[in-house]
């Protein structure tokens, strides 16, 4: 195969793409990447920095001569837009869901010729969820489940995050708002609402700032929910979640498994 074809200096203005380069075996492509980038580990140590995410160095990018950088949603469109003005490609990507999230990682496979192998790659996202779900999959009983992206004001779950609640065994509470992209179109106006709706698991990503979850139980009536009541209340790393890619559909998938194992273990022993 002619690697001619294929993009050689890639820059990834988020983690996601990032990562799954690097589970390709194809890290060497990439010569720049977002500070907000955790996952793996090495790229931070290895990698230049040029971006935030709703901000980028230009300038910085251009001197790296890349010939592919590829973004994340309409976010990420000024941007875009820059480089395109100075004859960059540029690929944005706009993935929600759990099944666009692999069609991205093969997208992105067939773009640095690995088809195959991000084929592979998603076939075992797909096989390792079903066996960490299966056991929480068959119960009867499913819990509610209120995932809280931002605090002030309240912001539910986005898309792929509702399909990970489900996929998990669990019942989203707010499953309504789940293919609204924006933030703005998930608030929870009246804080009350989410006492009404009763959630027996509270799970927390508060967006790169660290949960406390003495401000959580503090709010008014939330003494109320039965998650509270029986302290289900979890965090997990926005890196983990909140990043639409590798990350969310294998350790944050799992942690989801576990916390809801968890409530069925305390459910079945209560009764």
């Amino acid at each position: 195969m002619n690697e001619d074809f294929f993009p050689k200096r890639i820059v990834c203005l988020t983690e996601e793409t990032t990562e799954t380069l690097y589970l390709l075996g194809e890290q060497e492509r990439i010569v720049g990447i977002s500070g907000f980038t955790l996952r793996p580990p090495q790229a931070r140590k290895e990698k230049p920095k040029v971006s935030a995410f709703t901000s980028a160095n230009i300038e910085k990018i251009i001197a790296l001569n890349p010939d592919l950088v590829i973004g994340f949603s309409d976010i990420q469109a000024e941007i875009a837009k820059a480089l395109i003005a100075h004859g960059i490609t540029v690929w944005v990507n706009n993935h929600r869901s759990v099944e666009e999230i692999y069609k991205m990682i093969i997208q992105l496979g067939s773009i640095v010729g690995k088809s195959n192998e991000a084929i592979i790659l998603v076939h075992q996202f797909r096989a390792n969820i079903d066996k960490l779900c299966s056991d929480n999959q068959i119960k009867s009983v499913k819990p509610k489940i209120y995932f809280e992206e931002w605090f002030d004001p309240l912001i539910t779950g986005i898309r792929w995050v509702s399909d990970l609640i489900e996929m998990a065994g669990g019942i989203d509470i707010y499953s309504e708002r789940k293919s609204a992209s924006l933030a703005k179109d998930r608030i929870i106006a009246d804080n009350y609402e989410v006492v009404e709706r009763n959630p027996d698991i509270i799970i927390a990503s508060w967006c790169g700032k660290k949960f406390k979850k003495e401000r959580l139980v503090a709010r008014k009536n939330w003494d109320l929910i039965n998650a509270v009541k029986n302290d289900f209340i979890f965090e997990i790393k926005s890196e983990i979640i909140l990043q639409p890619g590798p990350a969310a559909i294998s350790e944050g998938i799992e942690q989801i498994s576990k916390i809801i194992a968890q409530w069925h273990h305390f459910h079945e022993t209560k009764i």
